[in-house]
């Protein structure tokens, strides 16, 4: 896979025009497609992003796994000034170009990656996972942490229950509920995924954390420092 072209495409260069960039995310929202056509993955990746030096560097963190042991295989580190602020809804204009890095750091190219974030569970549909599948082509499936659009009912305290997540009239995701009485993920399909068979991946791939092993390895190696 062509990375550094790839790269180019993520992430023109900021040049200050929120407008410019939330008419782009609109505009490849519509590529996303919701449908598994992918075989079985032989190896999935998870991807994260820290940052260091108070903010002005990123680092991006890639584990590429065994999907079938969730045994890690590899990782990448990718560390780049960081190129724009914070700006709500356009996280992926900020990471991006640091997680393909990270991701071209790895010895193969994955059949599937985790994004620790939002997948179609955006204002625009497109999360930095659905803009990370959309531009690489490879099925993408975004697990937040916390909730940026929509509204749930309940989640059930045990491992596994879970509620649709909602937005302006359609299902955009699903609130999953990892480990028993703890706080439930948002898991929303990328790219090339289901709704729901983004959440029995995510769940599949829970062990005894909250978090899937692909993120969460990606997610410890992100926030390191000095490496």
């Amino acid at each position: 896979m062509d990375w550094i072209s790839i790269i180019d495409t993520a992430a023109p260069a900021w040049d200050g025009d929120v407008a410019k960039a939330r008419a782009l995310q609109t505009a490849w929202a519509k590529r996303v497609r919701l449908e598994e056509d992918f075989p079985e993955p032989r190896c999935i990746a998870g991807v994260d992003v820290g940052f260091e030096e108070q903010g002005a560097i990123t680092r991006a963190a890639a584990v590429l796994l065994d999907a079938q042991t969730l045994v890690p295989i590899a990782e990448a580190v990718a560390r780049l000034p960081t190129c724009m602020p914070y700006i709500p809804g356009l996280l992926s204009f900020r990471e991006l170009s640091a997680v393909l890095r990270a991701l071209a750091g790895l010895p193969e190219v994955p059949d599937l990656i985790f994004v620790d974030g939002q997948g179609i569970a955006h204002p625009r549909g497109l999360g930095i996972a659905s803009h990370l599948g959309v531009i690489t082509g490879l099925p993408t499936i975004g697990v937040a942490k916390t909730l940026l659009v929509g509204r749930h009912d309940e989640v059930g305290e045990r491992r596994g229950d879970r509620a649709d997540l909602i937005y302006q009239g359609r299902v955009i995701g699903t609130v999953l509920r990892s480990k028993d009485r703890v706080k439930p993920l948002i898991v929303s399909p990328g790219h090339r995924v289901s709704v729901a068979g983004a959440a029995n991946r995510v769940l599949g791939c829970c062990t005894r954390y909250r978090l899937p092993e692909p993120t969460r390895l990606a997610d410890r190696l992100a926030s390191r420092r000095g490496m």
